[in-house]
């Protein structure tokens, strides 16, 4: 996924308005994330990235965690994924290897969105809760672990 100019200013106000700067290192980080069709650790990440410092890649992902540009998802062994904040990626899902751990990106159609948005605000409700958002994550095993 290339990032247009006007995601890149979005991503740039943001970090300003948290009084953090868009770096070079945060535009690389950023790219290389948005680039990636699933979450990556910090090693994949620095893979990617080639020449991105270690100890730069980890103060960096932080920042960009606390201005709300990325997030973590939890990983196998609880190893933290990174990738973009929906808000600058889009709404997606996620299947889950039970096995591997490996983790993928899946867009949902429009009628499962619908279903969860109705069943999500019918607990929300059920609860007391207003629910802002919803995430899921499918476990299975992946092509690799299924033949294996």
């Amino acid at each position: 996924m290339a990032l247009s100019p006007s995601l890149h200013d979005a991503i740039s106000l943001r970090l300003a308005a948290s009084g953090q700067r868009y770096t070079r290192l945060r535009r690389i980080l950023v790219e290389t994330l948005a680039a990636s069709a699933r979450p990556l650790t910090v090693p994949e990440i620095l893979q990617a990235a080639r020449g991105l410092p270690q100890s730069s890649a980890y103060r960096n992902v932080t920042a960009l965690i606390e201005a709300g540009v990325v997030r973590r998802i939890a990983g196998p062994d609880d190893h933290g994924l990174f990738e973009l904040s929906e808000e600058f990626s889009g709404h997606h899902h996620h299947l889950v290897c039970a096995s591997c751990g490996k983790v993928e990106d899946v867009e949902p159609s429009e009628k499962l969105e619908r279903a969860l948005s109705e069943a999500v605000r019918a607990i929300g409700d059920a609860q007391g809760y207003r629910v802002s958002e919803h995430r899921v994550e499918l476990l299975g095993l992946c092509p690799d672990c299924k033949s294996a």
